[in-house]
């Protein structure tokens, strides 16, 4: 989009009372998957009242019920910073120096105008100049964990762009952070107090023995030799690269076409369920066979499909309500694009039924102890919070594999700082290979599926994602 963006003005924010200071450390689950901030987008209409239409106002109000969230969420205004001093000498391992350095808050104008963007189903692509990013340049020690961009449209609507690094908290967390948030400028009190102790998911501790050797599965297939024929058309290290080979689509899922799918599903198959499919589960499970035939991958190619898991209730006790970090576990589930898509759609739903109910109580503190073994956890990462550091990533989605994950149930609507509900929201960007499922901001029971892949294989997706649903 080639309206102009002005950046008016950056400031720091930081809590508006004295908070603990200190160290505090991550579980090891904070500490693999992706490391970088995680953007959203929040699009608000223009505001009704006249008061709320200087353009000092609105931004205003946001930085004082921010320095006030601030308090709660303290590990927010931090700063992340390598054990013994850089990442090889503490095995890619961070810890959270709780200093309260605050967060950066930009403000921004655009001649832009919401309907300009189209909705939800505008390619996120299109709304990169909405949401801040790391300067990863810096050392980490000096990259706020949080950044805040503020833009406001030639037509009076606002857009509200958050990026958490990912090592601080994960979508539920930054969630309830954004509703408490929000209460706090209605001037309204914090409803669910952040629980900041991370030393319930084993942070700081020493390991027990492992159960399982590898039960975290994090080590994803290759293409086959015969397959080399699409490797020019493969996502490479190098980010212009990416952005190159790459297009980021955005699907939506019509109840009734979900409704189409999970019957499918329930109908079909070796073994019939003893309960009806999810929402995640079918989509999951089409997503992957979809990618498969797009890609035109061999029937004896291996193939994994990266899902999120969330631990909170997974656990014996489950994780204090409010917990503030990291909950969500990554694990692989794999096949043979063969049997993908020649078997049924349940079967395929099935597996990834199975492969999540693993995540038990012994599972996840297997998988942490495995973890807390490993000399260097960078291996277990699909990138890196500081370039000059970075390692070769082993662990990304890319062609034969694709990652899914959902926000089908994160609070992520209804969240009004005082001039209404937003109209729509969208991830600010999307890593190669991988998908997010987000319930349509209708309500309707709709889902958007907004996914990332290469470009020579988006038409053929998308022909395959509606043909394949009847």
């Amino acid at each position: 989009m080639a309206a102009i963006m002005r950046l008016n003005r950056c400031t720091t924010v930081k809590p508006s009372a004295p908070t603990w200071e200190g160290c505090l450390p991550l579980s090891e689950i904070d500490l693999v998957g992706s490391m970088k901030h995680i953007p959203t987008i929040s699009f608000y209409p223009p505001p009704s009242q006249n008061w709320l239409t200087s353009d000092d106002t609105v931004s205003n109000l946001l930085k004082k019920s921010l320095s006030q969230a601030l308090v709660h969420f303290y590990p927010l205004a931090g700063r992340l910073r390598w054990i013994s001093g850089s990442s090889a000498a503490g095995g890619g391992r961070l810890e959270l120096d709780c200093n309260s350095k605050g967060v950066e808050f930009i403000e921004a104008e655009s001649e832009s105008k919401l309907d300009d963007f189209g909705g939800v189903l505008t390619p996120v692509t299109e709304y990169h100049n909405l949401f801040p990013t790391g300067d990863y340049s810096l050392p980490i020690h000096d990259i706020p964990v949080m950044l805040v961009q503020l833009t406001r449209f030639s037509c009076g609507g606002i857009s509200l762009g958050l990026a958490i690094a990912h090592a601080v908290c994960d979508g539920q967390s930054a969630f309830h952070f954004v509703s408490e948030w929000a209460s706090l400028t209605r001037s309204e009190p914090v409803k669910t107090t952040p629980y900041l102790d991370r030393k319930v998911l084993g942070a700081g501790e020493l390991a027990s023995a492992p159960l399982h050797d590898d039960p975290t599965g994090y080590y994803l297939p290759e293409l086959l030799p015969d397959n080399d024929h699409d490797r020019h058309h493969e996502v490479k290290s190098d980010n212009s690269e990416q952005k190159s080979t790459v297009e980021t689509i955005m699907l939506r899922l019509r109840k009734d076409d979900l409704e189409k799918l999970r019957k499918k599903a329930k109908d079909s198959g070796e073994n019939p369920p003893n309960r009806s499919y999810t929402r995640f589960e079918v989509v999951a499970a089409h997503v992957w066979r979809c990618a498969c035939k797009a890609r035109k991958l061999r029937a004896e190619q291996p193939t994994s499909l990266g899902v999120c898991v969330d631990t909170r209730n997974r656990v014996t006790p489950p994780l204090p309500k409010g917990y503030f970090g990291c909950g969500a576990f990554d694990l692989t589930v794999t096949g043979f694009s063969g049997e993908l898509v020649s078997k049924p759609l349940a079967n395929v739903a099935c597996k990834i039924r199975e492969k999540v109910k693993q995540v038990t109580n012994d599972f996840v503190w297997s998988a942490v102890d495995y973890l807390k073994t490993q000399p260097d956890l960078t291996m277990f990462r699909s990138d890196s919070l500081e370039l000059c550091e970075a390692p070769t990533p082993k662990f990304y989605y890319e062609n034969p594999n694709i990652g899914a994950v959902s926000w089908l149930t994160l609070p992520l609507y209804g969240h009004d700082f005082g001039w209404g509900k937003e109209i729509y929201m969208v991830p600010g960007e999307i890593e190669p290979e991988s998908s997010f499922f987000i319930p349509d901001p209708r309500g309707d029971g709709s889902i958007i599926v907004a996914l990332c892949l290469q470009t020579a294989h988006v038409d053929s997706f998308k022909k395959h994602f509606y043909n394949d649903i009847v």
